[in-house]
């Protein structure tokens, strides 16, 4: 998609309370956390547990767009007054 290198972040240390958690990748927007990518192993189904990783990883991000991929299955979402919408290709990021 040609994001800038400036604005990914790979391995990003959060916070969830008392817990430290590393995201897979995190794509920001003029400075703020935009996109949050959960990839998984091959072998690993994309599955409920899978999908409440990532929405737990959102609580403290609060991204509009969540992709969640294990090389094989891939699937995005985008968020937007709580309503969460199905994408089907990544966005543009436009700076």
């Amino acid at each position: 998609m040609h994001f800038p290198s400036s604005l990914i972040a790979v391995e990003k240390e959060i916070r969830l309370g008392e817990l430290k958690k590393r995201v897979d990748i995190l794509v920001y927007k003029n400075n703020s956390p935009w996109m949050l990518i959960e990839c998984k192993e091959q072998e690993v189904p994309l599955s409920e547990q899978t999908i409440q990783q990532i929405l737990i990883y959102n609580i403290k991000l609060n991204v509009p767009y969540l992709v969640l991929s294990n090389g094989i299955e891939s699937f995005g979402v985008f968020i937007k007054e709580g309503e969460i919408y199905k994408i089907s290709t990544m966005p543009n990021i436009t700076i």
